[in-house]
């Protein structure tokens, strides 16, 4: 939202709202009082019943339109969403299919072909993108309902109707758009009334996601049932909060980068929704932690380009909305430098052959935002950090401005968190642009519900930790006589220095039931090599440990003390410096033992074992240096 929005539609409020307003603004903290029903009540009346509102009204969107004729950022963006919109002019409109418990697919297609095709007609003016939008609307406006069951799947078809409803209002036959108003009506807001479950109080991205698809679809039709639309938005400022405590202290996501892009997405929307059409973010903006997690996705992703995924993640970092809606509200053109602008413009020149499902269904959103970087920028964000919160997780990095750069990231926290695995001590780990040490990422969810197995309980004899990814068998930490972690355990992060050898010291034991002592400490040396310690205690003599590494390099044929593992022209020497007679094996990771598990091929762990003295204790060290000719 420009600042020009913002001042227009903040100066239409009365003095009380103004006050209210000023009340919240940036120096509020999670303690100030949320407005009431009424409040929000009287704000709503004050806006005029003018479309498009959500996001950008029509003078917005002419201006976007003059931008692309002058700004390349903005051209490339159109360009791409124009040749996606043509794409999706052959396509059949999505039916009504769940997979499993879940729609949510053929939400996200719906959201991505609508926010598309809106978007191209608004800026590009052909009718047939206008026209094909109208029937994907129709198609989705015509299901049984929208599987509130699931409630993402409600929420994020809501926002896919409010927008095309929204953006295309005028351009719709008045017999559409009361097909569209009705099916938004009862699929979407009194349903979420009368489902009004565990999400609206929700924790994690849930609440993010639902609240924003809601309030969407409330502002959108503001004027059809003025009550209803009130209590949805404030249902949504006053519950917005408890999701939002996630990013505190320092802006950390508890379900890692895949989810911080789900559930931060669809924050920034709510917020960015309240500041289009209210004229403010009701002081969510000032919420702990929250400016803080514009850094986060830059934190967390290595110089190859890959995420440091714990959680239920893969490594893949696409160019999101949120963080060039950062990037303008919080003035913070740093953060695009990184990663942002390249992956963007990487996005906007792909031509795919076939418009996915739903490939990147917020991308439209991102013009709303857009703005130039400037060159020779770095992030502001540190090279070494410790997040607290939470899901603790600790970064350590050379230099941001060399794609050759050592980067670890190191896992503590429980395996019971949001998304969880048994990865306590884990760690990723690149050097010379390569990602060595991996995290296999999330297992499919459809694949195990369908076989009902409980993936979503984190007790300790769960199926969940039956599941090869998820336990810590293939994780990049300690197996102690083959013994999985404790589910209800939380390792800490017992100490953190920064300076030129910057160290993390994670306290493992309240995962393990077989040591009275595991910790792990990653230090990064100043010649640029890092080194790994462990230091057990109150081990059952004779109990085995094994230190594992999952890695898609090659390993070489030395195996005693020094592993040498290549990929390209790259090699990383790992060193067994508590024993130069260690021997170095292989296990195996690409077809794991169950009938359940998803295969990972290309990927062996490489590792060693150990065996407990009488005294009960051990100590490893291992010596990471990048060694490329």
């Amino acid at each position: 939202m420009s600042l020009r929005i913002f001042v227009r539609r903040f100066t239409i409020g009365s003095l009380p709202l103004l006050l209210f307003v000023c009340a919240i603004g940036p120096m509020c903290t999670q303690s100030t009082a949320a407005p009431t029903l009424n409040t929000v009540a009287a704000s709503l009346r004050r806006v005029p019943s003018a479309h498009p509102c959500l996001f950008a009204d029509a003078a917005d969107f002419a201006a976007l339109k003059r931008n692309a004729t002058t700004d390349p950022l903005m051209r490339a963006a159109l360009d791409r969403i124009l040749y996606d919109a043509d794409l999706m002019l052959t396509r059949r409109p999505n039916k009504r299919k769940l997979e499993g418990r879940r729609l949510l697919g053929v939400s996200r297609s719906v959201l991505y072909r609508v926010s598309t095709l809106a978007m191209a007609y608004r800026l590009g003016g052909n009718p047939a993108h206008r026209d094909r939008c109208a029937t994907e609307l129709m198609a989705a406006a015509a299901f049984t309902d929208w599987n509130p069951s699931h409630f993402l799947d409600v929420a994020e078809m809501s926002l896919a109707l409010a927008i095309g409803y929204d953006w295309l209002y005028h351009d719709l036959a008045p017999d559409t758009r009361e097909i569209l108003a009705e099916a938004l009506m009862e699929k979407g807001l009194r349903t979420s009334i009368q489902h009004d479950g565990w999400w609206v109080k929700a924790g994690n991205n849930w609440g993010q996601v639902c609240h924003a698809g809601m309030l969407a679809a409330a502002l959108a039709l503001r004027e059809r049932d003025h009550a209803l639309a009130a209590q949805i938005t404030h249902r949504a400022i006053v519950n917005l909060p408890i999701s939002m405590r996630a990013f505190a202290p320092k802006g950390c996501y508890p379900e890692g980068p895949a989810y911080w892009a789900y559930g931060t997405d669809f924050n920034v929307l709510a917020i960015a929704l309240l500041e289009s059409v209210l004229g403010s973010d009701f002081g969510l903006n000032a919420l702990p932690g929250f400016t803080a997690t514009a850094d986060y996705l830059d934190l967390v992703t290595g110089p190859s380009g890959m995420t440091f995924n714990y959680a239920d993640g893969d490594t893949q970092r696409n160019t999101d909305c949120a963080i060039w809606w950062f990037a303008k509200r919080f003035n913070r053109p740093d953060i695009l430098a990184y990663f942002e602008k390249d992956a963007f413009l990487r996005y906007c020149s792909t031509r795919p052959t076939f418009s996915g499902q739903s490939a990147n269904r917020l991308f439209a959103f991102t013009l709303f935002w857009l703005q130039p970087v400037p060159k020779d920028i770095t992030p502001r964000a540190p090279l070494v950090w410790h997040s607290e919160g939470t899901v603790p997780i600790a970064i350590q990095r050379t230099t941001w401005d060399n794609p050759t750069a050592l980067f670890v990231g190191l896992k503590a926290g429980s395996p019971s968190g949001p998304h969880g695995h048994m990865d306590a001590g884990s760690f990723v780990l690149d050097a010379e642009g390569i990602r060595w040490a991996y995290d296999l990422g999330p297992e499919n969810y459809h694949s195990i519900e369908s076989r009902n197995m409980q993936l979503w309980s984190s007790e300790q004899d769960s199926d969940r930790w039956r599941i090869f990814r998820l336990n810590n068998f293939s994780h990049n930490t300690l197996v102690i006589d083959n013994q999985l972690q404790l589910a209800k355990g939380k390792a800490l992060v017992r100490s953190f220095r920064e300076g030129p050898e910057s160290e993390v010291v994670l306290d493992l034991t309240p995962v393990y039931t077989n040591a009275s002592k595991v910790i792990r400490t990653g230090t990064l040396l100043a010649n640029g090599t890092y080194r790994l310690t462990d230091t057990l205690a109150g081990l059952r003599p004779g109990a085995t440990v094994r230190w594992g590494m999952v890695t898609r390099a090659q390993p070489g044929s030395e195996r005693t003390g020094t592993l040498t593992l290549s990929e390209a022209d790259k090699r990383l020497r790992l060193s067994a410096l508590h024993n130069p007679a260690t021997i170095w094996k292989t296990y195996e990771t690409a077809r794991p033992p169950n009938e359940w598990d998803s295969p990972n091929p290309g990927t062996v762990m490489v590792g060693f074992e150990a065996v407990a003295p009488a005294s009960g204790a051990l100590s490893f060290a291992v010596l990471f240096t990048p060694d490329s000719p």
